[in-house]
C-alpha cells in the first residue's frame, strides 16, 4: 500500500509548522524538532532537502531557522510526494516497464485504474489544503504533540 517514509512525514510536519507560523516567520529547527519529537539531525537534513526543492528558505543570524519560501497552494501533493519519495505507484509495473509477467498479467489494468484515481486525488489537493484540513479539524483525539 502507499506508505510514506518517516522523512516525508517529518517534511510534512515541518511544513505544517512553518505554514501555521506564517509566511514571513523564521522558525528554529530545534523548535520544530522538539515540538514533534523528531531527531534533530534528521530534521535538519529534511529541511535542507525542502530548501533545495524550493519549499522553504534558510535564514541566518540569531533568529535563524527556516521559513516558507513559496505559497504552498502552488504545490500539489502528488508533486510533493514524488519529489520526496520518487516515482509513486501501487505496484512496480506502474513506474517501470520491464516486468516479466506483463504479457499475461490480469491485475495490471485494474491496478493502474486504482493508481490513477489515487493520483488524481493527490493532484487536486495542494499542500495548503493538507494544513487547512488539520487547522479546521483541530487536534486529533489523544494527540500529545503539535505546534505550541
Amino acid at each position: 500500500m502507499l506508505k510514506l517514509t518517516k522523512k516525508t512525514e517529518y517534511a510534512l510536519l515541518a511544513l505544517g509548522h512553518l505554514h501555521q507560523a506564517g509566511r514571513g516567520a523564521a522558525i528554529n529547527v530545534r523548535e520544530i524538532a522538539d515540538t514533534y519529537q523528531i531527531p534533530f539531525p534528521v530534521l535538519s537534513k529534511v529541511l535542507q532537502r525542502l530548501a533545495r526543492e524550493g519549499y522553504v528558505e534558510p535564514t541566518v543570524g540569531a533568529r535563524g531557522g527556516y521559513r516558507i519560501r513559496e505559497e504552498l497552494a502552488q504545490h500539489n501533493m502528488w508533486q510533493f510526494l514524488e519529489q520526496m519519495e520518487g516515482p509513486l505507484g501501487l505496484v512496480d509495473c506502474i513506474t517501470m516497464t520491464d516486468c516479466s509477467q506483463q504479457a499475461a498479467c490480469l491485475i495490471r489494468s485494474p491496478l493502474h485504474a486504482i493508481n490513477d484515481t489515487i493520483a488524481a486525488a493527490f493532484h487536486r489537493m495542494s499542500l495548503a489544503d493538507v494544513f487547512r484540513y488539520q487547522l479546521a479539524a483541530g487536534p486529533i483525539a489523544g494527540e500529545t504533540t503539535g505546534p505550541k
